[in-house]
């Protein structure tokens, strides 16, 4: 099979998957080279032998019927290995933005080469292993049609990051009941009890302090970091002893992600550990809304199992943060769940159960 056609079969799969999400795929105009990156990309992205254990792959954790998250409270790794963090969803990833819950990337070319060469993810030893298990006649004919090399040519790291960031930067981002309100402010686009919810998520609420409606279409992220009250308590007491260790330690990104994805104490401190600076303790990059319902549990470590949960969790600590108790009427806080509803993919949790199943937070 020649590398073009190579290269067209496996772009295939990623109309299937897609299929599984109801859409259509949208791929840009581009050229049959970055198409076949694209491919190659996902080559890369589903290859369970790109593992220490032969079983795991970028996709074990960013699965398509998540919004390429995993639906765990946190990352299962190769060897069955549990991790500290909430896997976030691959389609609110974006080149230039911080990375991780803790900020310590910016280029997702280097963040894709992570979790490779992590001991509780996929666990590869090093660089020169990665490269090992891509020395096959399908892998140098991929590599050659995306990179316009010869067959002879093997493959580099820095050629498997461009091609996994490739991929990620192609997945189809279902559009929202919101995104077609945003295009177009026709307030028919969303239910009154969306509109409701949008007018409080600016407004009463204060959610878009964090959560900006900037953008088109909206990143619903100010890629700050903020505290929610999440996970600092079980640690407290170790505080004092934890930020010492880590203070004297240094500020090396790879060294930082491994000690963070296997000590949930380390975890804990959040973007401390990679600026260890104290007014850091317990700071997380705001995520983004974008598929919030397709993506439980929420925060860093997973602890919150519902959108309901999380929406009051949030309220709780924002009233206590300005020092003025926020409380929503049973309606109010209703039609809040219901927006953020509207900005994810459908889901099969009618409105009118939504409404049904929420409770005040003014009690």
């Amino acid at each position: 099979m020649s590398p073009r056609y190579f290269a067209l079969a496996l772009l295939s799969g990623v109309a299937c998957i897609a299929t599984a999400w109801h859409i259509v795929p949208r791929f840009p105009k581009a050229s049959s080279t970055s198409d076949a990156r694209v491919a190659l990309g996902r080559m890369l992205f589903f290859d369970s032998a790109l593992s220490a254990d032969g079983k795991t792959s970028c996709a074990s954790c960013h699965q398509p019927r998540h919004a390429y998250s995993d639906g765990r409270a946190t990352a299962v790794g190769a060897f069955g290995r549990q991790g500290t963090r909430n896997t976030p969803s691959l389609l609110t990833t974006g080149n230039n933005r911080p990375l991780f819950w803790d900020g310590r990337r910016h280029l997702l070319s280097e963040a894709v080469l992570d979790p490779l060469l992590h001991p509780a993810e996929l666990a590869l030893a090093n660089e020169e292993e990665i490269l090992s298990h891509i020395q096959t006649p399908a892998y140098r004919a991929a590599f050659a049609a995306a990179f316009g090399t010869t067959d002879r040519a093997p493959p580099t790291i820095d050629r498997v990051g461009l091609a996994l960031v490739d991929f990620i930067q192609s997945l189809p981002r279902p559009i929202t009941a919101f995104d077609r309100y945003q295009a177009t402010h026709d307030d028919h686009t969303l239910s009154p009890e969306s509109l409701d919810g949008l007018r409080l998520f600016i407004g009463k609420a204060g959610c878009s302090q964090c959560h900006k409606l900037d953008g088109t279409p909206s990143g619903f992220s100010d890629d700050s970091y903020h505290s929610t009250g999440t996970g600092l308590q079980s640690v407290a007491s170790e505080i004092p002893s934890l930020s010492q260790r880590i203070s004297a330690e240094p500020t090396d990104i790879t060294a930082i992600g491994k000690e963070v994805g296997t000590h949930a104490n380390v975890a804990a401190l959040g973007r401390f550990v990679v600026t260890h600076r104290p007014r850091d303790i317990g700071l997380f990059r705001t995520p983004s809304l974008r598929y919030v319902a397709n993506t439980p549990p929420y925060m860093h470590d997973g602890t919150v199992s519902t959108l309901e949960a999380a929406v009051d969790q949030e309220i709780y600590w924002r009233g206590l943060a300005s020092g003025q108790p926020l409380s929503l009427t049973v309606p109010e806080r209703a039609h809040l769940i219901v927006f953020l509803y509207a900005l994810s993919a459908k889901t099969d949790q009618p409105t009118e159960q939504r409404s049904a199943n929420t409770r005040s937070t003014s009690q």
